[in-house]
């Protein structure tokens, strides 16, 4: 896996969301350098992971990348957030915060989980990756845009950024949509012994900020914050707010000294 390190000071794991790659976090990584250092991760078969081996999954990708970075914090955005949350769940001791970005530990609605997504939507875009690949990828761009103040501005910045390392491979973009519909990790939440911060965005159509603090009651160290205005992709059009709960989470996780 492709692993790009910048900044000085703390350090803090980023992992991007389905179809994108580590690029999509350059404004916020501009924004955070000065007081992380950042490891900004492509999935494999994503951005420069692009001819990655490793499958993604769980479990390989957790271990593979606890084995490349040093003990830190993990942000998880959308699909990221899956892997920063089994990563926080199994490895512990590598992991001493978590924070969940637009991310939920089930992205599919159920009997018992009212406020996740359909699962219709996952079968239609896997469906039609298999017969419209970039058409699929430009309806998933604006259903993360949609519902943000600035839907043109976030859906173009999303757009710019889905093939800007190259286009990810359609094998591995089935495999997303597949652990999105198919994980379920709220087992995990009681047991998770470090600091968490979820962090959502009012207007998300793709996970509901609901769902998010439904998640961060069964956690016991666990903080909520919602950006007003902000869609899926708040790190996009609201910069400085996601960077300032990012700086307070940093301090609780190391104890006020940042």
């Amino acid at each position: 896996m492709h692993v790009d390190t910048t900044g000085h000071g703390p350090d803090l794991v980023l992992l991007h969301g389905w179809a994108m790659h580590a690029g999509v976090f350059a404004g916020l990584a501009e924004r955070l350098a000065s007081c992380f250092t950042l490891h900004l991760v492509d999935l494999p078969g994503h951005g420069h992971s692009r001819d990655s081996a490793l499958p993604l999954a769980l479990e390989p990708v957790v271990d593979a990348l606890v084995a490349r970075v040093p003990r830190a914090p993990w942000l998880g955005w959308s699909l990221g957030g899956l892997f920063a949350l089994h990563a926080a769940a199994t490895r512990s001791e590598a992991v001493p915060g978590l924070a969940m970005l637009c991310a939920s530990p089930r992205f599919v609605r159920g009997d018992d989980w009212p406020l996740g997504m359909s699962p219709e939507i996952f079968r239609g875009f896997a469906l039609g990756l298999r017969s419209d690949y970039r058409a699929t990828l430009e309806r998933f761009i604006a259903l993360e845009a949609f519902g943000s103040d600035d839907a043109r501005h976030e859906m173009r910045m999303l757009r710019n950024e889905v093939f800007a390392r190259g286009e990810p491979a359609a094998h591995v973009l089935a495999d997303g949509l597949g652990l999105l519909e198919t994980s379920d990790l709220r087992e995990v939440l009681p047991s998770l012994p470090m600091p968490t911060l979820w962090l959502g965005g009012r207007r998300d159509r793709l996970v509901d900020p609901r769902a998010m603090r439904a998640a961060a009651e069964r956690v016991p160290r666990a903080q909520v914050v919602v950006v007003e205005h902000a869609g899926h992709a708040p790190f996009l059009t609201h910069v400085e707010d996601v960077a300032g709960a990012l700086e307070k989470f940093a301090d609780a996780v190391h104890g006020g000294a940042r």
